[in-house]
């Protein structure tokens, strides 16, 4: 199977079928996030063990490339602690917006990803959960919050 085919169905399968979709309570911290240009909306929720996401889940509505992103997301970061996110962070970033980045093993199926860079104008849909992720993990920090932080893709 080639990156394209297996971009498509794995895009297809988690979009049809998002994993740990719906609220999360009690949640540690969460963040909403907006895409204005394509009108994805999504909460991500967290419940944290120390540094470490003990679960995750997410609810909202986007297009077929943002469900399946943060669908992917979150199974890819549960029972990671936030070092290990970031790094993994860094890499998705680089695989959704360099041209020449290459998709290494360790990303399992996240490398499907790589196809959204093939338009331009989906990256931001695959990038929202993770801004969004990243904004409940800064505030996981403290203690529960009942405002949920807010981030915008524009």
């Amino acid at each position: 199977m080639d990156l394209k085919e297996l971009y498509r169905d794995v895009i297809l399968d988690h979009n049809k079928r998002p994993r740990n979709f719906g609220k999360l309570e009690p949640a540690d911290s969460r963040a909403d996030g907006h895409n204005p240009l394509c009108g994805d909306r999504l909460t991500v929720f967290l419940r944290m063990s120390g540094d470490r996401v003990e679960d995750i889940r997410f609810e909202g509505k986007g297009c077929a490339i943002s469900t399946a992103s943060a669908s992917l997301m979150t199974e890819a970061i549960k029972g990671k602690d936030k070092a290990d996110i970031g790094t993994l962070f860094g890499k998705i970033h680089s695989l959704l917006t360099q041209q020449n980045a290459v998709a290494d093993s360790s990303l399992g199926k996240l490398a499907a990803l790589s196809g959204v860079r093939e338009y331009p104008a989906r990256v931001k849909c695959a990038s929202l959960c993770w801004h969004t992720l990243n904004a409940a993990l800064e505030r996981s920090a403290g203690a529960r919050n009942e405002t949920p932080a807010a981030v915008s893709t524009e």
